[in-house]
């Protein structure tokens, strides 16, 4: 999508021609799964897919939005002055959440505006599509209303919006891999200090190949909020039984494993156990990838779709069928699932020339085992939110 032809379809959509374009990508994780919520590390990184939005002010205190990727939903309308949740507010509810967050912080609109917004990515694949928009609504409200605000502030609203207005219990992993993007590089997370470092995604003769189940994952409906309570349970164990510990990520393999009889219960020591060998997994990855050790980095990508298959159980038929088949092609360094799991997408690592073979295969083998096609991208790694020019 180019700048010409965003402002076109404003001008479809609302009949006059829009001001300015923005842009926020959407993100993948190369390894660190379902570790941010439990004070570990996350290896992700933005990707150049994305959302698009073109802005245009109004005089009046009207918020209009529409999305050409749901156009049946038509224009929705909004006054600035009423920003709580609607449940019925289709994607109306990102916007409108993220100027109800930031307007506690004393960051408010004026006026109304209209908001033409066109997505790439998948919707419901699990690369962050309400991250994005979350992103790149706090980015042009915050530049086109002077808020004077940092990156950081936008990605701690975008997640505020998931938890406090939205309910969900999330991490901050997919807004700070979209906020703090940057082109060709991942970015090392501690999500417990938030502390955090770029490394180079150097791939010598391979690229990541994001491959889609295509199955939908509603986060609400889905065993995301079970999962980090059974790892809040298992650190509460941990705690009554006299071990000092905050988060599942303050622990190494052989204190967890020392001390896992605390827990005794099975489902919820493989929970535990993932969290903690994953964090330690991420910071080996990261390792490897500094020092171009290619081959130990895919090791590592494959067992942690292991530990998300066994320990985790986050996986599913879908995410397996592809993780498992990618590992069989020629040319494969490492494929695992990525994002939150239950259906979404899955990455593969994929030497260049073998990438038309490796989907054709992959993809005749998903059909077969699943009955629907999945869908294939060769992903770049790009920059975080920002204005695009002519």
């Amino acid at each position: 999508m180019d700048y010409q032809s965003l402002k076109e379809e404003f001008n479809k959509a609302f009949g006059y021609e829009g001001e300015r374009v923005y842009f926020s990508p959407g993100r993948i994780n190369l390894i660190g799964e379902h570790t941010d919520y439990n004070g570990g590390h996350v290896f992700p990184c933005a990707i150049t897919m994305g959302t698009y939005g073109v802005y245009a002010a109004r005089k009046d205190d009207q918020v209009r939005l529409y999305s050409a990727n749901l156009p049946d939903a038509g224009i929705l309308t909004f006054p600035i002055d009423k920003l709580d949740f609607d449940k019925n507010d289709s994607w109306a509810k990102f916007p409108r959440g993220v100027m109800y967050e930031m307007a506690k912080q004393g960051k408010t609109v004026d006026h109304g505006f209209d908001l033409f917004v066109h997505g790439d990515l998948p919707d419901a694949s699990g690369l962050s599509s309400s991250a994005s928009i979350e992103l790149l609504i706090g980015n042009i409200l915050n530049q086109e209303f002077n808020w004077g605000v940092d990156q950081m502030t936008l990605i701690k609203n975008g997640q505020a919006v998931e938890n406090d207005y939205l309910g969900l219990n999330t991490g901050i992993l997919d807004q700070f891999a979209i906020g703090m993007g940057k082109k060709n590089q991942a970015v090392l997370l501690d999500a417990n200090t938030m502390k955090y470092e770029y490394v180079p995604v150097e791939l010598g003769d391979n690229v990541i190949v994001i491959m889609n189940t295509n199955k939908r994952r509603e986060l609400t409906d889905s065993k995301y909020n079970e999962r980090r309570s059974e790892c809040e349970k298992a650190v509460a164990l941990l705690q009554k039984g006299g071990v000092d510990v905050k988060t599942l990520g303050d622990l190494s393999q052989e204190e967890f494993d020392k001390d896992a009889y605390l827990v005794n219960d099975d489902t919820l020591i493989k929970r535990a156990r993932h969290a903690v060998i994953e964090n330690q997994r991420t910071l080996r990855a990261k390792k490897a990838l500094s020092n171009g050790q290619l081959e130990e980095f895919g090791k590592l990508v494959n067992a942690s779709h292991v530990s998300l298959h066994y320990d985790y159980e986050v996986t599913g038929k879908e995410l397996d069928t592809l993780a498992e088949t990618a590992w069989k092609q020629p040319g494969v360094l490492g494929a695992r699932m990525t994002g939150a799991g239950f259906g979404g997408c899955a990455i593969a690592i994929v030497n260049k020339a073998n990438v038309d073979d490796f989907i054709k295969n992959v993809g005749d083998v998903y059909k077969k085992e699943i009955g629907y096609e999945a869908s294939f991208y060769v992903a770049s790694i790009g920059d975080g939110p920002k204005e695009i020019k002519a």
